[in-house]
């Protein structure tokens, strides 16, 4: 069954550092790509990083040097590395993947809040 599932979300403080997971069933190699987005309320969703299948991670200008994708195959899971983290990261975060076909899911969504 294709399933994505997103985790790790939480209260961080300002310059903290904080994990998602995000697992990929049946298995990572389903996917063409794999991506993180966010949104905050009234805003629309936007890419924060994506992961293809060969070459090089794209992140957003707001989070490039902060934020890291690394990818596990042995547990189909891939991991979005957030430090140095702001106010303004504040958000829902969601995995994102993308069959070959073309077909798209969605986790469920995990609240991050960076907050003192």
């Amino acid at each position: 069954q294709v399933e994505v599932a997103e985790s790790g979300g939480g209260f961080v403080l300002p310059g903290g550092s904080r994990r998602l997971s995000c697992v990929l069933s049946p298995s990572i190699f389903s996917y063409d790509r794999v991506g993180w987005y966010r949104q905050v309320p009234g805003q629309q969703r936007e890419l924060v990083a994506e992961l293809p299948r060969t070459g090089s991670s794209i992140y957003a200008d707001a989070v490039k040097g902060r934020f890291t994708l690394v990818r596990d195959y042995a547990k189909n899971m891939v991991y979005l590395q957030m430090d140095g983290l702001k106010a303004e990261d504040t958000a829902v975060y969601y995995c994102n993947a993308r069959t070959v076909g073309g077909n798209e899911y969605w986790g469920q969504g995990t609240q991050v809040t960076v907050s003192s």
